[in-house]
């Protein structure tokens, strides 16, 4: 196994590498390195300039728009513009749905919505955990019932990230109660603005509207937006997770934000010296970083299996749990970096407008928010409890 670049591979680096530099617009690169809120006309632009060059799609097929890369460019690609402070693709439409449409989708529904994904025409939502069913995804209750040619859905769901900004959903519904709870789900296509669509927000413990509660109330959907078969959806569900698991990782955010916490603590501290010169301090930095380079180690052993054309296995579920496990650390290096400065929690400092005086460096006022945020990671995508489970099931066979 080969983890190093070939020269192409490394010509390709520079030319991402250049390219972000000049195309990156700098108030959203400032907004994501300061941990500013970003807005949805942000996430579009950028999400534009991308498609622009080519690059929104980067695990697309060619004959579908996309760039057709190898999953070394793509690793190269995430790298880059982690590194340069680029905003985080939103994955639900591009990367989540759109495989399993390419996967499992009739003609139609590509020729339809492949394209509308690629030109930002749409934003999709994720309908998947329920109150009750998050880990235990299986057991979900909101109901899909047959009547002529639609269907008529009834239930909740919950924990719908950016579910505000979505005029779509794709959602895992239960069609049948009489097979075996894996087999009577379907994936349905489901139209936002439709009436009896309820969308309600869940303020979450920083203080921000990033997750909201869907309901379904009688809302008609037509039976051509049924992905695949009826009451095979469990298939879709498992197909789409293994494209999500990788990429919640992030190893390119957690190096460029590790780096940014190290400059924070080379500076004269609170308390006088630098807290980089506290041993215990330079200590957990170590450990971090030491971890980091295991998990990156480990993706870059993930990506030349799948460029010797090997499916990911049990790695998947490793890169979830550890990647998650460095990003909630970083966020506690931060907070400690910074000292008291980080208790004075102000929302407002989220906004790139705010000119508010925040106690202490404005690049602290975000960290406790961002901490409380983080403790999600290790949650969404299937709980690392869970990751657990599948990794003894897949490698143990318990």
């Amino acid at each position: 196994m080969d983890l190093n670049f070939t020269p192409e591979e490394l010509a390709f680096r520079d030319e991402v590498r250049s390219w972000v530099k000049a195309s990156l617009p700098q108030d959203i690169r400032h907004k994501v390195l300061e941990h500013k809120r970003m807005s949805k006309d942000d996430i579009v632009r950028w999400q534009k300039i991308l498609n622009g060059r080519g690059w929104f799609a980067p695990a697309w097929p060619v004959e579908y728009g996309g760039a057709g890369f190898n999953a070394v460019q793509r690793h190269i690609l995430d790298e880059e513009l982690s590194a340069e402070g680029a905003p985080q693709i939103i994955p639900f439409g591009v990367s989540m749905v759109a495989p399993v449409i390419m996967a499992f989708g009739n003609d139609a529904q590509k020729r339809y919505y492949l394209p509308r994904i690629l030109d930002q025409s749409d934003w999709w939502a994720q309908g998947y955990s329920e109150p009750g069913s998050g880990s235990d995804l299986a057991s979900l209750r909101t109901r899909a019932e047959r009547q002529g040619d639609h269907y008529l859905v009834n239930g909740q769901k919950a924990w719908t990230t950016l579910g505000q900004h979505a005029n779509l959903i794709f959602c895992l519904v239960r069609t049948s109660t009489e097979a075996r709870k894996q087999e009577g789900i379907s994936f349905l296509l489901m139209d936002m603005t439709a009436p009896g669509v309820t969308v309600r927000p869940t303020i979450t413990i920083d203080g921000e509207h990033e997750v909201n509660e869907v309901f379904f109330d009688n809302v008609k959907v037509p039976v051509e937006n049924l992905v695949g078969t009826e009451g095979k959806g469990w298939t879709c569900a498992k197909f789409l997770l293994g494209h999500e698991r990788t990429g919640i990782a992030r190893v390119g955010i957690s190096k460029r934000e590790l780096a940014q916490v190290k400059r924070i603590a080379a500076q004269e501290s609170a308390f006088g010296r630098p807290l980089l010169e506290d041993p215990l301090f330079r200590a957990k930095i170590a450990r971090v970083e030491i971890e980091l380079m295991a998990l990156e180690l480990t993706a870059l052993r993930v990506v030349s299996a799948e460029r010797a054309g090997k499916a990911p296995g049990p790695e998947a579920s490793m890169l979830k749990i550890r990647g998650t496990e460095i990003q909630q650390g970083i966020t506690e290096l931060f907070m400690e970096a910074v000292g008291p400065f980080a208790q004075p929690f102000v929302p407002q400092a989220f906004d790139a407008a705010w000119h508010g005086e925040p106690v202490g460096p404005e690049y602290a006022a975000p960290l406790a928010a961002r901490y409380f945020n983080y403790r999600k990671t290790s949650i969404y995508g299937g709980s690392n409890e869970i990751q657990k489970n599948i990794i003894s099931q897949m490698i143990l066979g318990l």
